[in-house]
């Protein structure tokens, strides 16, 4: 047992000197690879070093370089400044003593003016003084002053000149209406054989024609009840009387008269005609003319070729095929009013699309329901701004009767067009009473003026003769007073086309042989 012990404590002894023995050998081993590793590190180090320095000194010396090359560039441009100022300088003294030169040679110029002023001062003085001794000298001659003098001549020389004026003012209108006629009716001519419209127009229908007596009375019904519901229902007055074959329709507006007379159209088709149907009746056909108003509007506009238009414009447009001026159909004459101003802008340069728009809406306000104690030109001009259209548009319209003042080049062509459109033969009907005022109206406008002795208004209005005695109104004063009285009907009356005014002179000498 104790041998065992001892052999295993000799063994473990022996292991243990073993691994010292090992650690020993590796120790010396690593101590000897650390010295190795320790030099060679030591050595690259010393060679990165070196090469750090190479590279730091190539840097500095390239930047050394760039340094300098900067600091040339800048003396440079120094010098550069410096010359120009130099220059500069030199232009400024140059331009100084020139300066200095125009100076003294003004001051030069101004003492010989004030020395030639005070010269003409004395001749002045002089003349002053010969004149005065002049004048008096002739003062004492002609026996009156020379103010007397002075204002006999200004009178004599005004009435000279007030003739030789006047007939120069008839030359250069006779002249300017000779150029200006030509030209005024090569493009009205042109224009009206271009428009080719009918001269007589279509009123709105007011009659409504029936067959017999027996339709009559099934349209008056039983004590009168069919005849007052068509009143009710449509707003308008019939007239039954001894007529033969018709009916009146009597309504101060067409679109009520239109609305009746399809309705009654259709109650005499159907046979069925009593006072529920008659309501049933009116409301289709105002219904169906709604429709047809809009649809009227839309195809106006289509054939004209005018686009954009607002709805409620298109509908005001549809409802003047129910509306008339003078016995005139409002829309036939819008239509042809857009005509005329389209060809008379194409002449004239201008754009047609514009003109034919606003003579298609010159006369908008006459088919408006609101603000009716405005003028209808004003009226239409409202429109037209409050739906949008153009400022030229807008003015032309409100400007077709002058009622504003023209602000666009449209404007008088859409006055043009209208009276054109109007003053046509045929065109328009006007009521008698009116005709005759306005003619009355010409005459004694004519006959208030001094030296008129009578006064005719011929040709429908279109002429205005004026006889003047000879004693009273000279040649001169005649061809004044024609340019008043045009003036004034101008400015004081309403009429279609123009007014030619001629005023007639006559002297007589009357001798008897005894």
């Amino acid at each position: 047992m104790s041998t065992t012990i001892a052999i295993l404590i000799g063994v473990l002894i022996g292991a243990a000197m073993a691994l010292a023995a090992y650690i020993i050998v590796q120790r010396i081993v690593l101590k000897g690879r650390k010295d190795e590793i320790i030099a060679k590190a030591e050595i690259e180090a010393e060679g990165i070093k070196n090469e750090k320095i190479h590279q730091a000194k190539e840097k500095f010396l390239q930047l050394k370089s760039e340094h300098e090359q900067y600091i040339n560039e800048k003396n440079n441009a120094i010098r550069e400044s410096e010359n120009r100022i130099r220059q500069k300088e030199n232009n400024l003294n140059q331009q100084n003593a020139e300066l200095q030169k125009k100076l003294r040679d003004a001051d030069n110029a101004r003492n010989s003016l004030n020395a030639q002023r005070e010269a003409l001062e004395k001749k002045a003085e002089e003349y002053e003084r010969l004149s005065s001794q002049a004048n008096k000298q002739l003062e004492t001659i002609a026996g009156m002053s020379a103010r007397e003098a002075k204002e006999v001549l200004m009178e004599n020389m005004k009435a000279e000149a007030r003739t030789e004026a006047q007939a120069y003012i008839n030359d250069t209108m006779d002249e300017a209406r000779l150029n200006a006629s030509k030209e005024a009716k090569r493009i009205v001519i042109n224009t009206i054989q271009r428009t080719a419209t009918e001269t007589a127009i279509e009123n709105a229908v007011t009659t409504f024609p029936i067959e017999n007596d027996e339709i009559k009375g099934r349209i008056i019904g039983r004590e009168g009840r069919n005849i007052r519901a068509l009143e009710a229902a449509t707003g308008v007055e019939i007239v039954v009387d001894d007529t033969p074959d018709a009916i009146l329709l009597s309504a101060f507006d067409p679109v009520r008269r239109e609305v009746a007379r399809l309705a009654l159209h259709q109650l005499v088709v159907d046979g069925r005609i009593h006072p529920a149907r008659i309501e049933e009746v009116v409301a289709k056909v105002q219904k169906q003319l709604d429709e047809e108003i809009l649809e009227t509007g839309k195809r106006t506009c289509i054939d004209l070729g005018i686009h954009g238009l607002n709805i409620e414009l298109v509908k005001m447009i549809g409802r003047m095929k129910y509306r008339s001026s003078y016995g005139q159909n409002l829309l036939q004459h819008s239509r042809e009013v857009a005509n005329i101003c389209a060809t008379m802008a194409s002449e004239l340069g201008l754009n047609p699309k514009i003109a034919k728009r606003a003579g298609l809406l010159h006369d908008i306000g006459k088919v408006s329901e609101d603000e009716p104690e405005l003028p209808h030109a004003i009226l239409g001009m409202k429109l037209a701004e409050q739906y949008k259209e153009k400022p030229e548009v807008c003015n032309a319209i409100g400007a077709h009767h002058e009622e504003i003042e023209m602000t666009s080049v449209i404007s008088p062509i859409v006055m043009i067009g209208d009276a054109i459109s109007g003053a046509r033969p045929g065109a328009r009907r006007e009521v008698i009473e009116s005709y005759i005022k306005r003619l009355k109206g010409m005459e004694d406008l004519a006959a208030s003026y001094p030296g008129v002795t009578k006064s005719y208004a011929i040709q429908a209005g279109r002429e205005l003769r004026v006889i003047v005695g000879a004693d009273e109104v000279s040649d001169d004063q005649a061809a004044r007073l024609s340019a008043d009285i045009a003036q004034k009907i101008q400015e004081e009356m309403t009429y279609p086309g123009q007014v030619k005014i001629t005023v007639i002179r006559e002297t007589r000498s009357v001798a008897y042989a005894k």
